[in-house]
Parts: C-alpha cells; structure tokens; sequence
C-alpha cells in the first residue's frame, strides 16, 4: 500500500490537471505489448532480437543469465518523439514527465472502424464524445481505441499486408487520426496522443501530416498500444515512461494506465 501512495503522489504531482481520486482502491492496467521476435514492426525495420550471452549454472554454484537485444526504435508499444517529424523539436529524453504522466481520455471509434479498415478519426469524433463526456482539458493525455489491438497478433491483419520491405509499407491500410483533428488536438493543449494501431497516421498515408502537425508543436505519440478496451472514457490516469535514448527520435514504451474503484 506504501508504495501505491507513493507513486500515485507523484502521477499528482507531475501533472496539475489530475485530481487524486477519493479512494486509495482502484486496479493497473497494463496497456503495453510485450517485445518479441513476433512483434509487429514497421515493414522496412528489422523485427526485435533478443540474443543469449550467458544462461545457466556457473562453476562457482549461482544461476546467472545476461542478453542483448536488438531493435529499432519505432516497434512494438513505443513512443514517437517530436523530433521523429519535426526538425529541432525534442528528443525521447528531452520529453517533459508532464506529457507522459496524468490524466487520460479514451475515444472509442471502434466501431466505425469496422465499417472502414482505413478510417480517420475526425474533428466530428472527438466533438461527439464531448457531447457526452465533457470537455477534453488541457493537458490530457488523449487515448484512440479503434479495436485493433486484437489483431496484434497478426501481423498481416494488424498491418493491413503481409509484405515486407519498401513495398510493404507502400500498401499499409489500418485507422489513425486525420489531420484535421490533430490541429484539433494541439489547439486543445493536449499532452501527448496514443492508439492502438503501428502509427498515428492512417495506413496508407504518404505525407504522415498528423505526425507533423502533433510534433511540430512538441506533441508526442504512443503507438501499439493494448487493452484500451479496459479503461473508461474519463477517469483513468497514465504513466508512460520510454527507454530515455539521449538524442533518440522514440524508443520502447511502458505504459500503464491507474483506474480508481470509483470508475
């Protein structure tokens, strides 16, 4: 229980726009994909690898087991750091905690999505749900639930494409969020943006102009994510804490989501 306290202080402290909830009970969701050989990766990046140095008993009597990993920044759930597409925005260390910790808001579009594999988000999505959630604050961190996640396990569904290479990135189709709404978002001042899909931008986007217009204005992006089905529209705070790569335009992500009893 003392450590909960603790690290719920400091979600609190970090971001002025989170209020504790009133009671200490309340459950973690782990919205984080583990890191595999079979997790999905961009078309033209090489998937994880995870290399064995040492694994067994040594002659001295103790079990010991060390590995390397191999991986591009922008696999599995990781985050986009704003200077992945805008030239002189911040790095993944440079990232403020206030944009990785505090309150979160979950759009739930899933259900257009399963009329239109390539669907955008709108600026009409996000007013409708305000319509019965209220306002979307300043400084939330903004969740986009298309329902693709369950397809995490195939690549071939997840990505829309089997192929792999040039080619397989040229024939991407999966949701993301238009343009349009991300202009939408950075007028609100939100603090970053996540989604269950491999990128922000919709799959068969050729100019990633949601990507720009987010990180041009030092906004960024959570993608790959999981169980968004599990949290509430309102109500459920964030820590999201990338491997911090000095000069790193992404990196790996842990991101977890804290959902009070009274949600």
């Amino acid at each position: 229980m003392r450590r909960f306290v603790l690290l719920s202080s400091l979600i609190w402290a970090v971001s002025s726009q989170a209020e504790p909830p009133a009671s200490d009970q309340g459950k973690w969701v782990d919205l984080t994909h583990e890191l595999s050989s079979d997790s999905v990766f961009w078309p033209t990046a090489e998937p994880f690898e995870l290399t064995i140095d040492s694994k067994g008993w040594t002659d001295e009597g103790y079990y010991y087991s060390a590995y390397r990993f191999r991986a591009a920044e922008h696999g599995g759930t990781h985050i986009d750091a704003p200077v992945h597409f805008a030239e002189g925005r911040e790095s993944v260390d440079e990232i403020s905690l206030t944009r990785l910790i505090g309150p979160a808001v979950v759009v739930d579009v899933s259900e257009s999505v399963e009329r239109a594999s390539d669907y955008q988000i709108g600026v009409t999505d996000l007013t409708t749900w305000e319509q019965t959630h209220g306002r979307i604050s300043e400084g939330a961190i903004v969740l986009l639930r298309t329902g693709y996640a369950s397809h995490w396990r195939d690549a071939a569904r997840y990505l829309g494409t089997a192929e792999r290479g040039a080619k397989g990135a040229a024939n991407l189709h999966f949701p993301g969020l238009h343009p349009d709404a991300a202009s939408w978002l950075v007028e609100r001042g939100i603090a970053s943006v996540g989604i269950d899909t491999a990128s922000i931008d919709f799959g068969p986007s050729k100019d990633f102009a949601s990507h720009v217009t987010l990180m041009t204005e030092n906004v960024p992006a959570f993608e790959n994510l999981a169980r968004l089905e599990e949290l509430p529209a309102v109500g459920a705070y964030v820590v999201a804490l990338p491997m911090k790569i000095k000069g790193g335009s992404g990196g790996p992500l842990r991101i977890v989501a804290w959902i009070p009893d009274s949600q």
